[in-house]
């Protein structure tokens, strides 16, 4: 079985607006719709869960039930940040599913993942155990100390920009999140840097430049071009 975590726990600070961003509407639909639709209608996704940011778990189930999301199963609360929110989503699923079943966690806040990429993580977290979409890296970049200057540059080649869905096997991932607890490790940014700080390594899966997180306002202009644009494709 597969199922599609969906972290939606952030508050979006970063945003500026009165309501979490993940709950912002662009186009008349929240953002959040928008991303479970895409695993909704996904073949290969059996079932979703959502980690949702306190107080707002009866406004998801609502949209669920307006929007035609049969997958949504489990709405669990979020934690103190990403990881403790990862961590209660994973732990939650544990409760219901098998170790070898796959979990897909993806940032509520990335609306625009396309069927291609989450097939993708789902075929590579087959064959190697893990699958982290990822896009190259095309800037020059710069290694500083204050974030005014420069101290010297980094190859790009070496490079990869991760994004989500990042896909585990249900037991590998619960058991890795255990072991960052015993190592006192609470606040990593992703499931990804927290398997290699735990001495793992992590496979790649594709990602794509339209998969944007939405962190600012300049952001939600780009996702209502992205929008756009995919509606202008389909009048074709």
């Amino acid at each position: 079985m597969n199922i599609g975590l969906i972290i939606a726990g952030g508050s979006g600070a970063r945003m500026q607006q009165d309501i979490p961003k993940q709950f912002l509407t662009v186009n008349e639909r929240p953002v959040i719709v928008y991303t479970l639709e895409a695993f909704q209608k996904h073949r290969d996704i059996d079932e979703i869960a959502v980690v949702c940011i306190e107080g707002w778990d009866q406004v998801l189930w609502a949209y669920a039930n307006q929007f035609n999301i049969t997958k949504l199963k489990y709405v669990v609360p979020g934690g103190k940040n990403g990881q403790d929110s990862i961590r209660n989503g994973v732990f939650e699923l544990e409760r219901h599913y098998s170790p070898d079943d796959l979990v897909l966690i993806h940032d509520a806040i990335r609306p625009m993942v396309s069927e291609e990429i989450i097939s993708d993580c789902i075929e590579t977290t087959k064959q190697y155990g893990s699958a982290i979409s990822t896009i190259p890296c095309a800037e020059a970049m710069l290694e500083t100390e204050d974030s005014k200057v420069s101290v010297g540059s980094y190859p790009r080649s070496r490079l990869k920009r991760t994004q989500t869905p990042q896909g585990f096997p249900l037991g590998k991932i619960c058991d890795l999140h255990r072991r960052a607890l015993k190592a006192g490790i609470t606040n990593s940014i992703a499931s990804c840097t927290l398997m290699i700080e735990m001495g793992e390594q992590v496979h790649f899966s594709a990602g794509s430049e339209k998969n944007i997180k939405l962190t600012t306002v300049d952001d939600l202009d780009i996702f209502r071009a992205l929008l756009a644009a995919r509606h202008s494709d389909w009048l074709k």
